[in-house]
């Protein structure tokens, strides 16, 4: 009698004791989305990237230079190369406007004047922090900058919308070293 409760028991402990099999996927997801946002991110930089060298064909008086980070720029101001451009914990003092590509003014400088920022401490929009890495103390630039190096696909949320190009015309106004080196 005990053999045959135990031979019950070990039966139905091996029964009950079975392991769920893994749910099968309901939808294979495939990367078309993911497709689809790199060919439109594609033309969309295929379409800035003429209208900003339509820009520049039309100002040839400027001499303008190709950043190794996706934007355009000339100096309106440049001082000589014996000075130091920051490093990152440098607290950069500077000014800028900014305008859109058919040169309407969309911020005048005087709001944002005499700002500081810790070179890569802080937030900043991507062409404006890799643009003053360039810059010099007492030089003032003119940058070119796809949608995607200055406020992209969100815009500032205020006055700039989505994916616009922006020209930006920055001013270093000092550069103060780290102390933390």
């Amino acid at each position: 009698m005990n053999k045959l409760i135990t031979s019950a028991l070990v039966l139905l402990c091996f029964t009950a004791c079975k392991t769920p099999e893994a749910r099968k996927p309901i939808s294979v997801k495939t990367g078309s989305f993911i497709n689809e946002s790199v060919e439109r991110n594609k033309k969309l930089n295929e379409k800035e990237q003429a209208l900003i060298e339509d820009l520049m064909s039309k100002n040839q008086e400027n001499e303008y230079v190709t950043s190794e980070n996706g934007f355009w720029y000339y100096y309106n101001l440049k001082v000589a190369d014996t000075s130091a451009t920051p490093n990152f914990g440098d607290i950069v003092n500077y000014s800028y406007s900014l305008k859109d590509l058919n040169g309407n003014l969309i911020y005048p400088e005087k709001l944002f004047n005499n700002l500081n920022y810790a070179m890569d401490k802080q937030e900043l929009f991507t062409g404006l922090r890799e643009g003053l890495k360039l810059m010099r103390a007492g030089e003032t630039v003119t940058f070119l900058f796809p949608s995607q190096k200055a406020y992209g696909y969100y815009g500032d949320e205020n006055k700039i919308g989505t994916n616009v190009p922006l020209i930006a015309e920055v001013t270093v106004n000092s550069i103060n070293k780290s102390q933390d080196k």
